[in-house]
């Protein structure tokens, strides 16, 4: 269930966000703008801002959006972008980011909203929250920009483990199909393994075998397993979830953020050629705020972590606030969506599935 503030002004009957103000390159003023931003366009969302009382309580009272709608938990220190993850977990309980996923660990809040640093919020996140039974490992999932008709495609592992096995880009595969329900309403998602060509010779050992895995589970699971995809299919239209692992995600995920920087100051730069094309540009003004819009990473901000006791949402470190407002929005929509409870049933359903798969294996006196 949604978790409720009672005794909080900041709860009133709102979805409770709740938000590590201190991890971003921008700084604390570029958080509080962002969640100012969402709460001007949404008034169900509350929020709990994690970090220096003396520092966020000025930042806050400017913004007259979030007067009665957060709540600030003070937190003196912060996790720097360098800090070694076990370095915080060591000696991280006065840090904003703990604080912030305490709150969802209490039942304050319903999902977490950090800028921080990646390694050392997962790690984080899993000691807390804890990950949900039946669970190897947690993943992150990103929307990329594609050509379906839900503006976006899920791909995981963004970054969360460089690692993983058959068993974990299944796991990948039931929880990416879960994020495809709850976010986008699709019925019966399609999945599609990311390799190095489609054809079911090519790729390492564990990609083969999660392809047997993913496609023998595709039918009680209820999703559609298109098998083997490649990367030119990460924008298109062929499947709607992609599984990789960690590694191979985040370099195609900052792959894909550079080429769409690379577009847009292309783009400038052409229409700056000429007087010509400067009035080119002003004619085509719509059109061009339009693809801005799309290829906008600022505009899809906000990865998943999946396979835990709660929702946390990694914005990206250096959004800026049309971005964390993005992030904000994603909370609010899985909170609405009950999706961390959703998820718990979808795996602890997989799970059942594969235990009778082996009983039944055991009776008929199959072996591995």
């Amino acid at each position: 269930m949604t978790a409720r503030m009672e005794e909080s002004k900041a709860g009133a009957g709102r979805t409770i966000i709740s938000v590590d103000a201190m991890g971003g390159d921008e700084g604390p003023a570029t958080v509080v703008a962002g969640i100012s931003h969402s709460a001007k366009k949404n008034p169900d969302i509350g929020f709990i801002l994690h970090g220096p009382e003396d520092v966020l309580k000025p930042l806050v009272s400017k913004r007259r959006h979030l007067h009665g709608r957060c709540e600030i938990r003070n937190a003196p220190d912060v996790v720097q972008m360098e800090d070694k993850p076990s370095q915080v977990l060591r000696t991280g309980r006065e840090t904003s980011m703990w604080s912030a996923l305490e709150s969802v660990r209490d039942g304050e809040a319903t999902v977490c909203v950090s800028c921080g640093n990646t390694g050392a919020l997962m790690l984080l996140s899993v000691m807390r929250l804890r990950k949900l039974t039946g669970i190897y490992r947690p993943a992150i999932a990103v929307m990329w920009p594609s050509r379906n008709p839900q503006g976006f495609n899920i791909m995981l592992d963004g970054g969360a483990d460089i690692r993983a096995d058959a068993k974990d880009l299944m796991q990948y595969a039931l929880m990416g199909t879960s994020y495809a329900r709850n976010g986008f309403g699709l019925t019966k998602p399609r999945v599609g393994l990311l390799n190095v060509g489609t054809e079911e010779h090519k790729g390492r050992a564990e990609l083969k075998e999660a392809h047997d895995l993913i496609s023998a589970n595709a039918r009680t699971a209820d999703f559609e397993f298109v098998g083997f995809v490649e990367g030119r299919d990460l924008p298109g239209t062929l499947c709607d979830v992609i599984v990789t692992d960690g590694f191979t995600g985040n370099v195609a995920l900052k792959t894909g953020e550079g080429i769409a920087s690379l577009i847009s100051a292309l783009l400038r730069e052409a229409f700056q050629y000429s007087p010509l094309s400067r009035l080119a540009s002003v004619l085509a003004y719509t059109s061009l705020q339009r693809l801005k819009k799309r290829i906008d990473p600022r505009r899809a901000n906000g990865g998943v972590f999946l396979g835990l006791n709660g929702t946390v949402v990694k914005s990206h470190g250096a959004a800026d606030a049309t971005g964390v407002s993005a992030a904000v929005k994603l909370a609010f929509e899985l909170a609405e969506t009950g999706f961390t409870e959703k998820l718990a049933a979808r795996v602890a359903s997989a799970s059942m599935l594969d235990q009778d798969a082996a009983t039944n294996k055991s009776d008929n006196g199959e072996t591995e």
